[in-house]
């Protein structure tokens, strides 16, 4: 019998856990409060059962005995989000970058798929992407 999860969580390192609440709140998203205390750690709410949570990195170092990533200089993760149209796509990483994200691509359309990335404010990725 395969596993299949009920629900999933992303544990990203943060320096300010209200900085980038009010970075992914400029994005659109939403936050579960039972999982967020706005000092160590906030919830953010990607989709039905999907969340990611953004932890201090005094918090995030309770999680591993493994060094923290540096991110800017390495990659641990692209967090690929797929959304509604590619207006959306757009909307999304314009605002991110207008926040105080990086863009880190060039939009890139293959016909059947479109996607665009950004960094957040603590140089995670996210690849937004719409068919």
């Amino acid at each position: 019998m395969a596993l299949t999860a009920t629900q999933t969580y992303v544990n990203l390192h943060v320096q300010n856990v209200k900085q980038s609440m009010a970075f992914f709140t400029g994005l659109g998203f939403e936050f579960n409060m039972q999982f967020t205390d706005e000092e160590k750690a906030a919830c953010i709410v990607i989709g039905d059962n999907m969340f990611v949570m953004l932890t201090n990195e005094e918090y995030f170092k309770s999680l591993t005995q493994k060094e923290i990533v540096d991110t800017d200089k390495y990659a641990q993760l692209t967090l690929a989000l797929f959304v509604e149209s590619r207006d959306k796509v757009d909307e999304i990483v314009n605002t991110a970058a207008s926040l105080g994200g990086k863009i880190i691509t060039d939009p890139e359309d293959y016909g059947f798929m479109y996607q665009w990335g950004f960094q957040d404010l603590d140089g995670h990725m996210w690849a937004i992407g719409a068919a």
